[in-house]
């Protein structure tokens, strides 16, 4: 089913691709995840005194109150919410399937040890789906619903791993949930674990497989941390800058100068064809087209480009030539905007 994930977790995942959106499902077994079976109670019950509870058993014993509800039930408060927007149906639907939640949480508890924030995004997923479902489709709600469910809690989880985002793309995600289960089915195969076979394995490229091994095996790391005991500075003052070092932007708009002053020299020794050319297609922030060009000469397109191609080789052999140490010149033109078309007026005729 597309855009949903199969159950997991982090350590023993059973098949994850992504923590997308799950598109509208296909018509499932009528009875599919039909019935949510109950929660074990986590709480003690003992005959006479109080006994603590902490947030999460006081909710499991909370939504255990809100009973379940049949098809015919689901299919008419569904169709009521979707016809008439009415409120206390979908209030119904979610509360009627807290449960079902908490039992999805619950799969996903290796990969984030706070169930409840699990369970809480799991709600979203639950109130999405409710905005999503379509009773005519001939589905229960559950088995609509889990996909949600599931798809909430995954993003959740991705995106709280670290302080810093580990999926963000397709195959980082399918990374995120197989990697670990994948390396150790292939030495449990007796294979040499490589990220070229894992990546064969999983679809993926062996640099994001070599990638994603590092995020997991390292941890995060403040660029403010001092470095030693000592005042010995932070590791921002390690990492590299992105500007260019003073030299660097010296010499570059040297050069630069360098070439235009070659260019337009260059370009006094031409003239006629070569000369325009070299001037509207070369040296122009908007060039001309090579079309526009041959009509003011009266030549065909491939003639101009022809012309064109002649003129860059003289300039390649002319500033190479000239510069000292440039081994390898290439000449590449801007390329031309496109011009939008005019609008025609619109032809209006009077009643």
């Amino acid at each position: 089913m597309a855009g949903a994930e199969e159950e997991g977790d982090f350590t023993s995942p059973e098949a994850e691709d992504e923590a997308a959106e799950p598109a509208e499902p296909e018509v499932l077994e009528e009875d599919a995840e039909a019935e949510v079976p109950e929660l074990a109670s986590d709480e003690a019950t003992p005959e006479k005194g109080l006994v603590r509870q902490d947030s999460l058993q006081r909710y499991l014993s909370e939504i255990r109150r809100y009973p379940l509800l049949s098809a015919e039930e689901e299919h008419r408060l569904a169709v009521r919410y979707k016809e008439e927007g009415d409120v206390e149906s979908a209030y119904r639907l979610v509360t009627a399937n807290l449960r079902l939640v908490a039992m999805v949480a619950r799969r996903y508890e290796r990969a984030f040890r706070n169930l409840l924030d699990l369970i809480q995004e799991g709600n979203t997923g639950l109130m999405e789906a409710v905005k999503k479902f379509d009773p005519y489709r001939g589905i229960r709600f559950p088995s609509y619903a889990v996909w949600w469910i599931r798809a909430y809690i995954i993003r959740y989880i991705m995106n709280n791993f670290r302080l810093v985002k580990m999926g963000t793309t397709q195959a980082q995600r399918k990374l995120f949930f197989n990697l670990q289960k994948e390396t150790e089915k292939l030495r449990a195969e007796g294979f040499d674990v490589t990220p070229k076979l894992i990546a064969h394995r999983l679809d993926v490229k062996p640099s994001e497989v070599v990638e994603m091994q590092q995020r997991m095996g390292g941890r995060d790391v403040s660029v403010d941390q001092p470095i030693g005991d000592t005042d010995g500075g932070s590791m921002l003052d390690l990492l590299p800058s992105g500007e260019k070092a003073t030299e660097d932007t010296v010499a570059d708009a040297h050069y630069q100068k360098r070439v235009g002053e070659l260019m337009r020299a260059f370009g006094d020794t031409l003239t006629g064809k070569d000369r325009t050319i070299f001037e509207e297609r070369l040296l122009a922030e908007e060039p001309r087209t090579l079309q526009e060009i041959g009509e003011t000469f009266g030549v065909s397109r491939e003639r101009v480009r022809q012309i064109e191609e002649r003129v860059k080789k003289r300039l390649k052999a002319y500033l190479v030539n000239e510069i000292e140490d440039l081994q390898e010149v290439e000449v590449v033109r801007k390329p031309a905007k496109r011009r939008k078309k005019p609008k025609l007026p619109e032809d209006r005729t009077s009643e």
